[in-house]
């Protein structure tokens, strides 16, 4: 099993717009061989930011790296754009092996 996150730094005041753009948004990860899960996660509001990680879990890195290169995920991050000033810099990948 492989875990993919990205964890996103988004100014304050802004948490609510962010995550109505993730609410309204077609992933189309329903359509990829591999895919397990997907949550989206909120950390405590900051004075200069608040931390969302997207948390999806798939039967293997092999799945999941199959996933970036596909239709869905190009269809997927086709609209992704959102409202300038939400985030504070790019997301940071993380990438886990399940080893236990």
């Amino acid at each position: 099993m492989y875990i993919a996150m990205n964890r996103f730094r988004i100014a304050p005041g802004r948490e609510e717009e962010f995550l109505e753009v993730w609410r309204n948004r077609d992933s189309h990860l329903d359509e990829v061989p591999g895919f397990k899960e997907f949550k989206m996660l909120q950390g405590d509001k900051q004075d200069d930011h608040t931390v969302f990680i997207s948390h999806s879990i798939w039967e293997s890195q092999e799945a999941f790296r199959a996933w970036t290169q596909s239709d869905a995920f190009r269809k997927a991050h086709a609209n992704a754009k959102s409202p300038e000033g939400i985030y504070l810099g790019p997301p940071k990948f993380e990438g886990y092996e399940v080893v236990l």
